[in-house]
């Protein structure tokens, strides 16, 4: 496990939970209210975020299967997930391999599995799951890996949650000449391909919603910025030499440019003026009579 993904999982986190659509995910809830226990399947889970968002929206008996292709960031989530939950009153307890969440006639069961999602060739994680949902994951996937994730829900009638998929919008105060060119660069990166081919970047939620609807699925969007200003200070930062390093990347050319526009953008940072928005949409989706 890559160390700084981690720590970047983490840090983003609060932002995460600020800008996500309530209105999306209890919209999502409501048609799952019958479900008894609501089985979920989580792409690209991380260290539990989506979980830890979603698990006082859903209903009262939960099941959720968390899929990651980094054994260790799935180790790690094990341990966050104790501690997030006993600091919120939950009684943890293991079952196998199997953890169990317990608070106020509340259950919660999660089981993970170490899986490489780069080919979508087999629906099994989707059987006998009501609702499929991942966080920060529709940018990095290809077009063709969307088609087929909407096949696999409407085979299997399961409803979908995709948050924080970036739209390739991001917008930074005070202004500097180079702004326009930096994000042109990153979205460009964004582009390219992750582990899924050649990722549909900040066109991913247009396409999702192209996929979903081709199955004949509703669909609904919302967008979901994220808002930093200065008490933001470690995620701007994280922000911005991720940007400076995506466009160096793709234009090695103009490394003076690019790194003489991150000395100024830091300087801002340093002084408590920066403040940046980054774009990002929710969606959600549904089969005919859910």
């Amino acid at each position: 496990m890559d160390e700084s993904l981690s720590s970047w999982l983490a840090l983003r986190e609060p932002a995460d939970f600020a800008a996500r659509s309530a209105i999306l995910a209890e919209a999502i809830a409501q048609r799952l209210d019958a479900a008894d226990p609501v089985r979920v399947v989580d792409l690209g889970t991380g260290t539990g975020s989506n979980l830890r968002y979603l698990i006082d929206h859903l209903s009262r008996r939960q099941e959720w299967l968390l899929v990651d292709r980094d054994r260790r960031l799935l180790a790690e989530l094990s341990g966050r997930m104790r501690l997030w939950a006993e600091a919120r009153g939950y009684h943890v307890s293991s079952d196998g391999a199997d953890l169990l969440l317990r608070r106020d006639g509340r259950e919660c069961r999660i089981q993970t599995r170490v899986m490489d999602l780069g080919a979508l060739s087999d629906d099994e994680i989707f059987r006998e799951r009501h609702l499929v949902t991942a966080s920060a994951l529709l940018d990095l996937v290809s077009d063709r890996w969307l088609c087929a994730l909407a096949s696999y829900c409407r085979a299997n009638r399961c409803l979908a949650l995709f948050a924080l998929t970036y739209n390739g919008e991001s917008y930074s105060v005070p202004r500097e000449r180079e702004d326009d060119a930096i994000r042109a660069l990153m979205n460009k990166h964004q582009r390219t391909d992750k582990g899924f081919a050649p990722a549909a970047g900040p066109e991913a939620s247009a396409s999702a919603a192209r996929a979903f609807e081709g199955v004949g699925y509703e669909v609904r969007r919302d967008r979901t910025n994220w808002m930093l200003g200065p008490e933001s200070e470690e995620l701007q930062r994280e922000l911005i030499e991720g940007w400076a390093h995506a466009a160096l990347e793709m234009a090695p050319e103009n490394a003076s440019v690019i790194r003489d526009w991150l000395a100024r953008r830091l300087d801002h940072l340093r002084q408590g003026l920066s403040r940046i928005v980054v774009g990002h949409e929710d969606l959600a989706a549904w089969p005919p009579g859910a």
